[in-house]
């Protein structure tokens, strides 16, 4: 808002000083018609850096804005088992039974273009499985498997649509695949969400954060 009134200001007033200098050369005052003329010059050369350094700023802004994917409650029904609730931002929420050491949730990513971001095109993402994995790749191999899809296979979805037509979309930038995993703990709360980057997951909770804490 700072940036918006300052390129306001100094594009009107260098205007109104550009008029300034255009009637002063008609009244044939020339040294005053050249003394406004530059400073309206000068007050419009402020309006666009102004405009630059917001458009500059905002687009950092978007670079490392975050949005809500959902978040994951957990709760230990069994020896290295845990029951999830994955709450949606939309209110929406599913549960499923995980075994293991810890979750992991992947997801389809479309990353655009700095421009697109800077006009407000965010980060496009479609969540598509959770699982449950173990620390150690012996009982990844060895115990028992849970993975649950979280998208139906027939949904149309923003993603594919960029798959199937990215040579006619040049501000898609890539399109790739993400995860994020952390460990399960009894009573811990997680959030999830999603980046520039990709997936970014974070305790909520102290049974969360002391469970990463501990985590190696």
């Amino acid at each position: 808002m700072t940036f918006a009134a300052l390129i306001v200001v100094f594009a009107l007033a260098g205007i109104l000083f550009l008029f300034a200098s255009i009637r002063r050369f008609a009244q044939r005052r020339v040294l005053r018609g050249t003394l406004h003329g530059a400073g309206g010059l000068v007050l419009l050369l402020l309006a666009v850096c102004a405009a630059l350094i917001a458009a500059d700023l905002r687009t950092y802004q978007r670079l490392s804005y975050e949005q809500p994917a959902g978040e994951l409650q957990l709760t230990k029904t069994g020896e290295r088992q845990f029951g999830a609730v994955l709450s949606y931002p939309d209110g929406q929420r599913a549960n499923f039974t995980l075994r293991g050491d810890e979750w992991q949730i992947d997801a389809h990513v479309l990353k655009w273009h700095a421009f697109a971001n800077l006009i407000g095109f965010d980060t496009a993402y479609r969540l598509e499985r959770i699982s449950g994995r173990y620390t150690r790749i012996e009982d990844e191999v060895a115990q028992a498997r849970t993975v649950y899809a979280l998208v139906a296979p027939e949904r149309v979805d923003l993603w594919s649509l960029v798959q199937r037509y990215h040579s006619w979309l040049p501000w898609a930038d890539a399109l790739y695949g993400s995860a994020t995993f952390l460990p399960m703990a009894d009573g811990a709360l997680y959030e999830i969400k999603v980046s520039q980057s990709g997936l970014v997951s974070r305790p909520l909770n102290q049974a969360a954060r002391d469970a990463v804490g501990s985590w190696h």
